[in-house]
């Protein structure tokens, strides 16, 4: 009965000392769940309406990971989710430092259609991994960025994914 107890009792920390507890960060035109011990900078800092840094987890970690949501206004273009999917992956290829695109897709969710697209490329010291939500409504382009170390994805996957599929326009 003991070891029984002590089973019990390890699997019930373990399974509780791993659940993250989450937030909402709920703004007039758009809300964003992320996890509490991740920082919120609404500062407008490079035309971010926020970014959600990860925690430094060691000395060495000299990367946050990150997601950031921008909103770009389109109307004297007046182009279209295509059109804009199209203009961005062509940027991927030509901009980016070794920019590779790995997926590239049309999805739905409880915002309505939306493009999703995952590419590698170098920035400075790092190479990164971006997934990106494109949204384009009424001539205004709705950006989600989530950016990774490639040798962390594995780790934070999974939470970054959450981020973006937790994001709701008003």
């Amino acid at each position: 009965m003991k070891n029984l107890t002590f089973t019990l009792s390890f699997l019930f920390l373990t399974t509780f000392s791993f659940t993250q507890e989450w937030k909402t960060l709920d703004e007039e035109n758009y809300l964003i769940e992320y996890p509490e011990n991740w920082e919120v900078n609404t500062s407008g800092a490079m035309n971010t309406q926020v970014i959600l840094f990860s925690p430094i987890v060691s000395k060495e970690d000299l990367f946050r990971e990150n997601v950031n949501y921008i909103i770009q206004d389109l109307s004297e273009y007046k182009v279209n989710l295509d059109q804009y999917v199209e203009a961005s992956e062509k940027q991927v290829e030509t901009l980016v430092v070794n920019g590779k695109i790995l997926e590239s897709e049309r999805l739905e969710n409880k915002n309505g259609t939306y493009h999703k697209l995952i590419y590698t490329g170098t920035q400075g010291l790092f190479d990164l991994q971006f997934m990106q939500y494109f949204f384009v409504k009424d001539n205004i382009a709705y950006v989600l960025t989530f950016t990774c170390e490639i040798d962390q994805v594995e780790s934070y996957q999974k939470t970054g994914e959450r981020i973006l599929n937790s994001f709701l326009l008003k």
